[in-house]
């Protein structure tokens, strides 16, 4: 029994790693919404958690949270 809620309690742990994306296709699914939303002109941008121009939207987060994408509308 103890085996089997150490084993249910590392798969809990490891999903969010499994499912972690990297910051370049993030931002390439990211784009392509963007694009068929029919928007003419925008910018993304991977930039530190944090450190996104006041100008710009955060969009999405990736790097395992130490990374943010910010949008712009141009």
């Amino acid at each position: 029994m103890k085996i089997l809620m150490f084993a249910l309690g590392l798969g809990v742990l490891a999903t969010p790693a499994l499912a972690a994306k990297s910051c370049d296709e993030l931002k390439a699914e990211i784009e392509a919404k963007i694009q068929a939303n029919g928007v003419p002109s925008f910018s993304l941008e991977i930039v530190d958690k944090g450190q996104a121009p006041a100008d710009t939207k955060v969009v999405g987060s990736c790097g395992g949270g130490t990374k943010e994408i910010a949008y712009k509308r141009l």
